[in-house]
This record gives C-alpha cells, structure tokens and sequence, in this order.
C-alpha cells in the first residue's frame, strides 16, 4: 500500500466553499494520545460532539465529554474536505494538521507497539454501556469505536508502513518497493 499525502488536497478545497473557515490551532504538545499517526489530529478540542456528525468515518470522541480526536487519517479528497468541516464547526479551533512535522519514525513506532493500549480504550471505555442508553450520539460514538477496533484489526498497519516509508524517505513508496517494518 502507498501514502496518499491528504494536505494537497487540503490546500486545494476552494476558499469559498463551505467550511472555509476551518483553523487548525491545536497544538501537537496537546494532541489527544488517541489520534492515529498522520498529518491530522484533534487537541484541545470542546466537547459540542459535531465531529462525527461531518467526518464520521475520521472522528471520534474520547470520553463522554466529548473531546475529538481523529482516528483515522483521510483517504481522498471527500474526506479531506469532511475533516475540514468537522475542524471548523469545532469552537476551539483545536484541530492541527502539522503532525508531519513531529511523527519521527520512532515516535510512528513507539505509537504502534502501544497501540494495544488505545486499542484496550477503545473495547472498554465504557461504550458498550453507551449503546443501551437512549442517545443517538451515544449510539454513534459506540458505533465509532467499533470501527476504530476493526480498522486497528484491519487496514491500520499497513497505513502506517507506508507512512512510515514516506516519514523516512520523504516520498511515498512506489509500487514494488518494500515497506518497512513498523
């Protein structure tokens, strides 16, 4: 699998267009441990919960609070562009899109070999509670963690070989060439 590089196609959603306003204040020493290694994550994000409903497939929220985080990075244009949505209906403007600059190779390592940690956050911070109360967003976020688990199970990893390949190599891998080993 290859890097796809979403911060191109950041730089050309039309500043007109809706959602335009996004900014992206958040701050990587304040970056929730939860987002999975890439250009994007959530900070200090607040707790109104309208991440998942733009970028449901991107977005999660870590506690009853409500803080975002994203856990999984975008894949093409039209998820670009729902992260962007999601980030500028947050109020606290605590979404970054500069983690290239600080996930070293180490650092995407580190994160993976603790990933049963987030992973363990995931199965029982407590959402299989949530799914018994009456609340959609509850319900939603519930489904939001099942999807983090599987994509954990399936598809994480090898995003972050070829990640890693491009955090090494500055490029992304061309078809044929080995991926390193996270």
């Amino acid at each position: 699998m290859t890097y796809w590089d979403p911060l191109p196609a950041l730089a050309a959603l039309p500043a007109d267009s809706p959602y335009a306003g996004a900014r992206w204040d958040g701050l990587w020493e304040e970056r929730n441990r939860l987002n999975v290694p890439g250009p994007f994550y959530g900070a200090m994000t607040d707790t109104c919960l309208t991440g998942r409903q733009l970028a449901p497939d991107l977005v999660l929220y870590d506690d009853v609070y409500g803080q975002e985080f994203v856990y999984r990075q975008p894949r093409d244009p039209g998820e670009v562009a729902d992260l962007r949505a999601a980030a500028s209906e947050e109020a606290c403007n605590g979404y970054g899109h500069d983690g290239d600059l600080y996930w070293t190779p180490e650092r995407l390592r580190d994160w993976w070999r603790e990933r049963g940690q987030v992973r363990e956050w995931a199965v029982g911070a407590g959402w299989g509670d949530w799914v018994t109360r009456p609340s959609d967003w509850m319900n939603d976020a519930a489904a939001g963690a099942r999807a983090y688990v599987a994509y954990m199970d399936h598809g994480l990893g090898d995003y972050l070989r070829g990640y890693l390949f491009r955090q090494e190599e500055g490029r992304p891998a061309r078809a044929g060439e080995a991926l390193p080993v996270l």
